[in-house]
């Protein structure tokens, strides 16, 4: 029998980016999770378990520990589609220096090399292609394991076709980097900056003077008039697809003033479209800069 679209999954990702945790939160939630199961049995546990004539939600964790045995997901993955089992592909991963951190502080070999640095970059080569067939990324460099539980339960635990899409709204600054897990990225950099104002330079976009400040803006206003236009074609476009989890991610240059005002707004115009939105401020404690 077929499994329910979203009703099987795949953990994968980095090592050291949470895979366990992912994990755990979907145990959580009802799903069977299998760790580190070869690919070529995937299949076969899927039979197993649609046998009793129910749609079980089944996770299975695969990764690159599974050395030459991680060469058959390809085939595997070609075979579910072929026989109309649907699943999604959800992929963890870290900063470079997050990852080195985490093994150091966990005293474990890397399964790649024996250097952590010469076994993340094989890794980041090995698991490219699965990374762009991901439904969902998660970059847990700035997550607590908590953090991840909650966007894990974001993106999994909802029923109805408007609930199963949940959004992220993410406020950054350029200056610190992209977020790796954006679907989408917005450059608000051209919008007047507080950071030029004396008096509004320590405070952040949360506070109201520096809101007004933009907001009056007619560039503000006209971008924001912009976006609810291209909120109102894509979200349609989103549900009727089944996406379920989108992360639209606003720059400006130091993630403090200008993106958090519109990462507010653009939150606050999601939800008065009855969609479930979780706003989130990567850079806001990292400096005044705009």
């Amino acid at each position: 029998m077929n499994i329910a679209v979203g009703e099987l999954t795949l953990v994968t990702g980095m090592s050291g980016a949470g895979r366990t945790g992912a994990a755990d939160a979907l145990e959580d939630l009802g799903f069977f999770v299998v760790d580190n199961l070869p690919p070529a049995l995937i299949a076969r546990v899927v039979d197993l378990a649609s046998a009793g004539g129910e749609e079980p939600r089944l996770a299975f964790v695969v990764d690159v520990r599974g050395g030459g045995y991680f060469d058959q997901l390809s085939d595997s993955l070609r075979e579910l589609s072929e026989r109309g089992i649907g699943y999604r592909i959800v992929f963890l991963e870290a900063r470079d220096d997050v990852l080195i951190r985490r093994y150091e502080g966990s005293k474990r070999k890397h399964p790649l090399a024996d250097r952590i640095i010469d076994g993340i970059a094989k890794e980041r080569a090995l698991l490219d292609e699965l990374r762009g067939a991901a439904d969902l990324i998660i970059d847990t460099s700035d997550l607590s394991v908590h953090d991840l539980r909650d966007r894990m339960i974001a993106a999994f635990s909802a029923n109805t076709r408007e609930e199963r899409l949940k959004i992220n709204v993410l406020s950054f600054g350029f200056k610190h980097g992209l977020p790796a897990d954006a679907d989408m990225v917005l450059d608000v950099r051209y919008l007047p900056n507080p950071h030029w104002v004396d008096d509004l330079r320590p405070m952040s976009g949360l506070e109201e003077p520096v809101q007004r400040y933009v907001l009056d803006a007619p560039a503000t206003k006209d971008l924001l008039e912009r976006i609810d236009h291209l909120l109102e074609g894509m979200i349609p476009g989103w549900l009727d697809e089944g996406k379920r989890y989108m992360t639209i991610a606003i720059g400006c240059t130091g993630g403090r003033h200008r993106s958090v005002i519109c990462a507010e707004q653009i939150g606050a115009r999601i939800r008065e479209r009855g969609l479930p939105v979780v706003v989130r401020h990567r850079d806001i404690e990292r400096g005044s800069s705009g």
